[in-house]
């Protein structure tokens, strides 16, 4: 199962669209994962649209439209794993802890809000995963997503995928 995870698209705030190579993603996807931020449903609609399955939720710049369609808090069982998508985990310190209390039967947690990928495992066995930004680097180098597989109820093949300079 190929997985393709994004978050923070803030469209049309920072960028008019979504980027080539994220686009040409979407139809290689399984699953495609988006820990929020979207700011307009147009994007929402076209990921949806495209996506054989999409699993979102609302961030904190999201308005009533895309909160009244996504959860603040997503799960989903994919290929064997328990994954769950949120917005926010709080600072950076001791993340790991308090995801793996707040979220204690999960494998896998895909979160945004800080636009820096991010790529750890708790004491606990937790994956957190943090795609960073494909239209706002922020302070980062480079615009990014993530790809992955999960296979024989493993995440595989975790690639964070660099966008070029606009």
């Amino acid at each position: 199962m190929r997985l393709l995870i994004t978050s923070d698209t803030h469209l049309p705030k920072r960028a008019k669209e979504l980027p080539a190579p994220l686009l040409a993603e979407i139809p290689r996807a399984d699953v495609v994962l988006h820990a929020g931020d979207w700011v307009d449903t147009a994007t929402l609609d076209l990921l949806e649209s495209r996506s054989r399955r999409l699993v979102g939720v609302h961030g904190n710049n999201d308005g009533p439209a895309l909160r009244a369609r996504l959860p603040e808090v997503a799960y989903a069982d994919l290929g064997g794993l328990r994954f769950g998508v949120v917005h926010e985990t709080g600072a950076a310190q001791g993340r790991e802890a308090r995801c793996a209390a707040r979220f204690p039967g999960l494998d896998v947690l895909v979160f945004g809000h800080s636009h820096i990928p991010w790529d750890t495992t708790a004491a606990t066995g937790l994956r957190l995963l943090n795609p960073g930004s494909p239209t706002d680097r922020r302070r980062q180098p480079y615009r990014t997503y993530l790809t992955a597989t999960v296979a024989d109820g493993r995440l595989r093949d975790v690639e964070l995928r660099r966008l070029p300079p606009r």
